[in-house]
Order: structure tokens, then C-alpha cells, then sequence
């Protein structure tokens, strides 16, 4: 019976030991989650505002771009995969890679050659557990993304979207992140950042309404030659900020859930080991009461 009551209270201690790590890994992320949904609140109007100007110069331009033009044979589209370098943030990143496979699978199904491209740790060990082969990786940055590293994505991107595909590029591309809804919903998504699309967010304009027109200088080409980058680097921005938000705030649910979890782990061993130390009490009082009658029936 004592060495059952040492068990359970060595139990409450390995319990109230995690239970100490959770609850500063929650403090942490909630401390650290409102700096990233300010970061996300500051940059989406910027990046939104960017797509629209852009959107809107490449529709009424009448210039055709390697960014803007749609491929009539796309053979090879690019996924970039946005992980966390982390763990202890629940289902967010296998989340976000579900959401990858079942695009990777509808690529794949449309005849298209998949290449992949990874940020983030879990990502990483993803496919090299799988032995899959992937074109590029960065780590390191998941809960601080900077855009030294955005842009460094944006250029490979460009780089090899500019590229002819009999070289080794790709005809789009596509990236999936997690847009931050709330502290309480976290969304998977999917967007095609190139060749652009329409405008976001904005309905095509009715045959009465007048387009607007714009002149160029020097020429729309050297216009869009450098506002284009500029797009795809703060889409690439938008999407890690976005992304940085949603692990916080998903570690957050995670370490409160685990330090609620051994709240109830701990008031189950105390229970165990009341009940425990009462039978030993009891047994014993038998004991002293069954020598005692033992006694005095002997007599």
C-alpha cells in the first residue's frame, strides 16, 4: 500500500512539473500573438492595396508580362508549403499540410509536374521522412518571419516563374498558408500568387462603366518589371505574418488545453492517493483491533 501512495505522488510531481512548462509555454504565445496580429493587421491593407494597383495596371495596360500572361501549356506548378519550425501547437501544422496534399493531388490530376517549396521545419521533415524531393527550403523564422526572408522567397519565385520550363521552371504558382481568422479560428488556405489573377475582393466592372486609363513612363513594361516583384514580396509577407499568427495563437489553445489536462491528471492522483493512504489507515486500525480481540480471547 506505500508503495502505492510514493507512486501516485510521484506521479503529481512529473504532472505538476509539465503543467509548470505548459503554462509558460501559453503565457508566452499570448504575449507574443498580439505583437504578430497587430504585424498582420498593419500589412494586409498594404498588400491588398499593392494587389488591387497592380491588378488593375496589368488589366487596363494592355501589355503582355510573364507575370500576368496565363500559360497555354502549364507543365510544372510550384507549391509553397508555410509550416511551423515547432511543435506543441495542436493540429496547425498537419493542418496546413492536408491542405497541401489535397492540392498537390488536384495538380497532379490535371496533368501537372508539382514542385515544391518549404518554410518551415515540420515541412521540411514532412518530405525528407518520405524521401520526397523538393526545390527549396527555409526554417528558422515560423513565429518571426522578417522580410529579408520574404523577399529572398519572392525572388526565388520569380526567378524560376521567369524561367522557361524545359530549364527547370515553373508556369505557376501556388501557396498555402493559414489565414488568421480570430484567436479562436485559424483557416488553411490556398491562393495562386502567379501568374496574377483578378482583383481581389473587387467585381468586374459593368459595360457602362468607364475603365480607367493610364499612360506609362518610361513604358509599362519597366513599370510592371518593377512593381510586380514588389507584389509577390508582400504577398510572400502577408502570408508568413499570417501564418506566424496562426501558430501562436493555435500553440496558445494547445498549452492551455494541456495545462487544463494536468489540472485534472493532478486532482485524479491526490484522489488515488487519499483513497490509498485511507486503506492503509484502515487496514492498520483492523490490524491493531484484530490483535487486540486476539488478546483477549487468549485470556
Amino acid at each position: 500500500m506505500g508503495a502505492q501512495i510514493r507512486e501516485y505522488r510521484q506521479r503529481i510531481r512529473a504532472v505538476t512539473s509539465t503543467k509548470k512548462i505548459t503554462r509558460a509555454m501559453e503565457l508566452m504565445a499570448a504575449a507574443r500573438v498580439v505583437k504578430a496580429q497587430e504585424a498582420v493587421r498593419e500589412s494586409t491593407p498594404y498588400a491588398r492595396a499593392l494587389t488591387r494597383a497592380v491588378s488593375a495596371v496589368a488589366t487596363f495596360s494592355n501589355e503582355d508580362h510573364p507575370l500576368t500572361s496565363e500559360k497555354e501549356d502549364v507543365r510544372r506548378a510550384a507549391v509553397v508549403i508555410m509550416t511551423s519550425d515547432r511543435g506543441l501547437a495542436g493540429a496547425y501544422s498537419s493542418s496546413v499540410l492536408k491542405e497541401s496534399e489535397r492540392l498537390v493531388a488536384r495538380l497532379r490530376e490535371e496533368g501537372k509536374e508539382v514542385v515544391p517549396y518549404l518554410l518551415g521545419r515540420k515541412a521540411i521533415g514532412f518530405y525528407r521522412f518520405r524521401r520526397r524531393e523538393f526545390a527549396a527550403e527555409w526554417s528558422g523564422f515560423s513565429e518571426k518571419p522578417t522580410f529579408e526572408v520574404a523577399r529572398e522567397v519572392g525572388e526565388r519565385l520569380v526567378a524560376d516563374f521567369t524561367t522557361a520550363t524545359d530549364e527547370g521552371g515553373v508556369d505557376e504558382v501556388h501557396v498555402v498558408f493559414t489565414r488568421f481568422v480570430s484567436m479562436v479560428t485559424q483557416e488553411p488556405e490556398v491562393i495562386r500568387l502567379l501568374p496574377l489573377e483578378v482583383v481581389e475582393g473587387e467585381e468586374k466592372p459593368a459595360a457602362e462603366d468607364l475603365l480607367p486609363l493610364y499612360e506609362f513612363e518610361p513604358s509599362a513594361t519597366q513599370v510592371l518589371d518593377a512593381l510586380l516583384p514588389k507584389y509577390v514580396n508582400a504577398r510572400i509577407f502577408n502570408c508568413m505574418l499570417q501564418a506566424a499568427a496562426s501558430e501562436l495563437a493555435a500553440r496558445q489553445r494547445a498549452m492551455k488545453s494541456a495545462t487544463d489536462n494536468a489540472e485534472e491528471l493532478i486532482k485524479k492522483y491526490t484522489r488515488l492517493a487519499n483513497q490509498a493512504r485511507q486503506a492503509e489507515i484502515t487496514q492498520e486500525i483492523s490490524e491493531i483491533v484484530g490483535g487486540a480481540s486476539a488478546l483477549a480471547e487468549s485470556k
